[in-house]
Parts: structure tokens; sequence; C-alpha cells
């Protein structure tokens, strides 16, 4: 499951953003939403999709599945000029990320969730940073295919 460390520069993002929680998963109204309107975005950066979470500090999301935050679906672009009426702007700045790769359907994510923030990371010498969380849709992404590969970068720093 776990790849590789790296750092990056920041990211702009296009697209469509929601408030969602563990206990409501609204991602498939987010992406149908988002996905017959990708192709009016100008510019992209490649032909991935980001998957996005913006989580409140000071909350567990794992023991309050109410907990509120925000979801994006949303495509790389190489300037913040790019963004058409009707989307919305997203930079993630600049840092360390610890990346994982999730094989499997998004039933299955529980179980790379589950690995990520329950047994690697109080074992490493890193605990979260305030960053946006996000997954990285690339070619090995197929929906509710069993042998789907997806990226989750998760931010990190010293602990």
């Amino acid at each position: 499951m776990f790849s590789h460390y790296q750092s990056i520069l920041p990211k702009i993002l296009v697209g469509h953003q929601l408030e969602s929680s563990f206990s409501e998963n609204n991602s498939f109204q987010l992406w149908s939403g988002f996905m017959p309107k990708r192709n009016l975005i100008p510019n992209r950066f490649d032909e991935n999709y980001y998957s996005v979470q913006l989580f409140k500090d000071g909350i567990d999301y794992f023991t309050d599945l109410n907990a509120k935050y925000t979801k994006w679906a949303a495509v790389q672009v190489k300037s913040s000029l790019d963004k058409p009426e009707g989307f919305d702007l997203l930079t993630i700045p600049a840092g360390e990320y610890a990346v994982f790769i999730h094989k499997g359907t998004s039933q299955d994510f529980i179980k790379t969730s589950q690995y990520i923030y329950g047994e690697w990371l109080p074992k490493s010498k890193y605990k979260l940073a305030s960053r946006p969380h996000f997954e990285i849709l690339g070619s090995k992404y197929k929906l509710n295919d069993p042998n789907s590969e997806e990226e989750v970068w998760i931010p990190i720093q010293s602990k």
C-alpha cells in the first residue's frame, strides 16, 4: 500500500465542491455533477482527476462520522485563469506527502484508510499536516472494478 514520500509544488485545481461527512457519503452526487461538465475546463495539466478532502483541524473524523468536511471533484489546470464560470478554484499548497496505492473498489477504500491512519501513521515518524488530503484517479482507475488503482496522498509533517 505505501508507495513513497513526495514533496509537491502548489497545484491549481478547478472543479466542484460540496459539504460532506463519512456518514453522508455524497461522492456520487458530486462526481455526477462534475463529470458531464469537465470538458468545459481549458488548459488541463494532465488527464488525471482529483478527489480532494478539506478536513478541519482538531476533529476526529473517524469517531465523529457526522463531522462535516469539504469534498472536491476536480482536475489540475495550468493557471488560475483557467477557471470557467460555474466552477470553483482550489490551490493545494506545497508540502510533503506520503503516497499510498489503493487497489480495489470504493467500497474497499475503508481498508486502505484503516491501514493508513490506524497502522502506518501511528508507527511512522510523521503526523498529519493541515493541508488537503487527495486521491489521484489516473489511467489505472476504473469505477467499481476490483482491479482499479488510485493514488492516496496524505499530508505529513515530522512529529
